[in-house]
């Protein structure tokens, strides 16, 4: 989901208002109308939730903890770790 389902979900609105407006052919049983107004409905429902998913999906972006491993060498020669966390 996220921004290619946004996408498919504009489509299907779009695809849907198109069979909505614009096509006045009605079959037998069959109307071009309903089918349109099913599209955009999906279509919307489908948008909303691709929307909520992109969102949460980003996050925040200053809040990861970052940590650091690095070896510290005095100047006698002796080595130690060093392990450093940040926010």
């Amino acid at each position: 989901m996220g921004l290619p389902g946004m996408v498919l979900s504009a489509i299907s609105v779009a695809a849907g208002a198109i069979m909505y407006w614009a096509i006045t052919y009605q079959g037998h049983g069959f109307r071009m109308s309903t089918v349109g107004i099913i599209l955009m409905v999906v279509g919307a429902v489908g948008f909303v939730v691709s929307a909520i998913v992109f969102g949460v999906s980003r996050g925040s972006v200053g809040s990861s903890r970052h940590s650091l491993d690095r070896q510290v060498v005095d100047p006698q020669g002796r080595t130690s770790s060093v392990h450093e966390q940040s926010k």
